[in-house]
């Protein structure tokens, strides 16, 4: 049985937009921190970038919350991994998010 990284949150500002910070793996049984986190940001900010760079494992529990995100606040997702990516791409949510390489590209757009 395989372990999965344990899903960790942290929240800053960069150049006057929230960045919020995943790290670990995102399922329905560990995606609430990460739902709080962004839910507070859409609130209270016109503008959050999810530095998606920590992220080793995601499913449609972190796919569905990105794109209620969208919905509330200008959204944008910086360094997705490869698996993140690949899910985006699957599912043609890519289409909808902005995608960035760095927290720096996203913040700045």
């Amino acid at each position: 049985m395989q372990v999965l990284d344990q899903a960790a949150v942290v929240q800053y500002e960069w150049c006057g937009v929230r960045v919020v910070g995943a790290r670990g793996s995102y399922d329905s049984s560990s995606v609430t921190p990460l739902t709080d986190a962004l839910a507070t940001a859409a609130r209270e900010c016109s503008r959050v970038v999810l530095d998606a760079s920590g992220v080793t494992f995601a499913d449609s529990a972190l796919l569905n919350l990105l794109i209620l995100t969208r919905q509330a606040t200008d959204l944008r997702v910086a360094a997705p991994t490869r698996q993140l990516r690949r899910l985006l791409q699957l599912t043609g949510v890519d289409t909808v998010l902005k995608t960035r390489e760095t927290v720096e590209e996203a913040a700045a757009c």
